[in-house]
């Protein structure tokens, strides 16, 4: 397989990037596990979203600004022009995919050229672009910050134009994109004029300093710096839910904790990462590490989900970390991938890619079906018997699209770009920080390498990763070690090695020749996990993991069982099962359980401690299955965390 040219990602370094490492100059995801899950994405999820933004009125949204269209506008919502320009996005890098088939390729970019034509007549003269805010509102610009998600929007809009210029060189809506990014630089600011004020949805600061990244215009940077530094001085008030919702109860150096709407937050440290990157103002990164260690270490679920309440989509108090109702918007798991790359980038610290892998294998790809024609909103550690759905998007239960529709598209353009998120490289070392089968390239040494990676992760832990191309002198190949692979091996050319993990890194230092062989084998023994105690919701409960794989059980696999009257044997180890009808082929395991439940003839639900409360009702065998695989036969009660022995 071929490497078409370099091709940068999400994020382009410059000359004057403060970072560690830099991503992956040519990447291609080819086999295995996100093969087949990007396949799903590139032939079935991005082209049904044509449709479904035109039945969900996006477009006609667009076309009433641009005076061409007929009828009322589309939806309440303030945001509706983002989910557009999200897909545009997914479009952009889907463009890159070695896999994408002519006929396919042509019906993208005929969608491409209507969407772009439609953008450029909605526009107005002065470069302003919304449609929610033209169609209703004519003429008002950037009035209503709090909740008006105008800024929100054109950095989405931004994120699209610059994926389809980096991967077709198509420049027509990167032209849209800087007429509208000119006007917020000339409205925006502390200068006579100029409005002194922030977006209630970061997501502006990121895509501007791509945006410079792109074109070297220096303004679009200090725009961002500009949206970094004043937020947290009170400018959007205190609105519905409070000044920690917007994240502008506190400046972000000052900062203790990650608080408020988690998708907000993240996209706000996304920006303070990006930023620092440029300008080299070490205040930002240290107030980058230090939000991120305490959202990891208090705020965040066992499958790398952020997120506890439903009311305003936020982060709950330290170790609020409820199942049932436990938020984790789907958004926020990519947001949470999003921030801890650029982290990566910046430190070269395996921490950040253990949690980047945590998240996609369990949080984020949670929010897809199987067959990638249904979404869920928020991604429950628990649902319980006699659920009462609501009916509402952010509900328990896989949906062909939402009236809030962020999350489908947030999930396609990150599929989509999925490649750039596996190897970074820097001038003495190429590190392999996920275990995705492809060819990947990075700089090191005198010029440029390129590794195979073949796996069949994570139902198998042998990552076997073969040197194609090699530069000149003596460099380091580093292999992750994930937290949780206390027994990992390495072989070199079949000599196995004795070199020792050093912060979750393994490093093979030598002058590296192609064809060279390195093979690790990371232990998958199924294993059960303990919450610290501090987390109420999981005391005295306990998970199952197998790499890295989170385990659920349902009821779909259960008839006639409560799944919270099942007690785990957590003494007997979980065993390998066969595949699970449905779902594909899924390493599920087995658990050992008893079924206790309460006597039938009491009328009251508490018991003092001394009596017994319970009846046991003999031993049963559970299945589990991966838990991104959830909800996909229907829905019904499920569980992660499980009552144990």
């Amino acid at each position: 397989m071929l490497l078409s040219p370099a091709q940068p990602g999400p994020v382009r370094l410059t000359r004057h990037s403060r970072v560690s490492f830099w991503p992956a100059s040519r990447a291609a995801i080819a086999g295995g596990f996100w093969a087949e899950r990007r396949r799903v994405n590139r032939e079935v999820t991005v082209p049904s979203a044509w449709d479904q933004l035109h039945e969900a009125g996006n477009f006609r949204n667009l076309e009433l600004a641009a005076g061409v269209g007929t009828g009322e506008y589309s939806s309440d919502l303030w945001f509706l022009d983002s989910d557009l320009y999200k897909w545009l996005e997914a479009v952009g890098w889907t463009f890159a995919d070695p896999e994408l088939g002519a006929e396919a390729a042509a019906r993208l970019e005929e969608q491409v050229d209507t969407s772009w034509k439609l953008l450029a007549r909605a526009q107005a003269e002065d470069g302003y672009l919304d449609s929610y805010f033209q169609v209703r509102y004519p003429g008002t610009r950037f009035e209503d910050l709090q909740w008006g998600h105008e800024l929100y929007c054109a950095g989405h809009l931004i994120q699209a134009a610059i994926a389809l210029h980096r991967t077709s060189g198509d420049s027509r809506l990167l032209e849209v994109t800087r007429r509208m990014a000119d006007l917020v630089v000339r409205s925006f600011g502390t200068g006579e004029g100029l409005i002194d004020g922030i977006d209630g949805h970061p997501e502006i600061e990121t895509a501007l300093v791509e945006l410079y990244r792109e074109t070297e215009e220096r303004s679009y940077l200090d725009a961002a710096i500009y949206f970094i530094d004043r937020r947290g001085y009170g400018l959007l008030g205190r609105g519905r839910f409070g000044a920690h919702y917007f994240q502008d109860h506190v400046p972000v150096r000052d900062a203790a904790s990650v608080e408020g709407h988690a998708v907000r937050q993240l996209y706000l440290l996304a920006g303070v990462a990006d930023v620092y990157i440029d300008t080299g103002d070490d205040s930002l990164r240290q107030a980058a590490e230090r939000l991120w260690e305490e959202m990891v270490s208090t705020k965040t679920y066992l499958t790398g989900g952020i997120g506890t309440h439903h009311s305003d989509e936020a982060f709950g108090d330290p170790y609020e970390l409820t199942n049932e109702r436990s938020y984790c918007e789907t958004c926020a798991a990519i947001a949470s991938v999003m921030f801890s790359w650029r982290m990566l980038l910046v430190t070269g610290e395996a921490r950040y890619a253990d949690l980047i892998e945590r998240t996609l294998y369990n949080g984020f790809l949670g929010g897809l079906s199987l067959d990638g024609q249904r979404y869920i909103y928020a991604n429950p550690l628990q649902v319980r018997e006699g659920h009462l759905s609501g009916g509402i998007d952010q509900d328990y239960a896989r949906k062909p699209w939402f009236k809030c529709a962020c999350c489908p598209p947030n999930v396609m353009r990150t599929l989509a770009s999925l490649e750039h998120y596996v190897l970074i490289s820097s001038a003495e070392e190429v590190r392999l920080h996920q275990y995705i089968s492809g060819r990947y390239s990075g700089s090191v040494g005198e010029g440029e390498t390129t590794l195979e990676v073949e796996t069949d992760y994570p139902w198998n832990g042998r990552e076997r990763v073969v040197v194609v191309f090699v530069p000149g002198g003596r460099w380091s190949l580093a292999l992750r070690v994930p937290h949780w692979a206390d027994d990992a091996s390495v072989r070199v050319n079949d000599e196995q090695l004795s070199a020792a993990v050093a912060d979750g890194w393994l490093h093979t230092e030598r002058d590296w020749k192609p064809g060279d062989e390195v093979v690790l084998e990371l232990p998958l023994e199924p294993r059960f996990t303990r919450a610290d105690p501090r987390v109420d919701a999981d005391r005295g409960l306990v998970a199952v993991e197998r790499g890295p794989l989170v385990y659920c059980i349902e009821a779909v696999d259960h008839p006639g069982q409560r799944l919270d009257d099942l007690v785990i044997d957590s003494h007997s180890a979980p065993e390998l099962a066969g595949p699970v009808a449905q779902l594909g082929p899924v390493t599920a395991l087995t658990l050992r359980a008893t079924r206790r439940s309460r006597s039938q003839d009491s009328w009251w639900p508490y018991a003092a401690i001394s009596s017994t409360s319970e009846s046991s009702a003999g031993s049963t065998t559970l299945t589990a299955v991966p838990y991104y695989t959830w909800g996909n036969r229907g829905e019904g009660p499920m569980r992660v965390w499980l009552r144990a022995e």
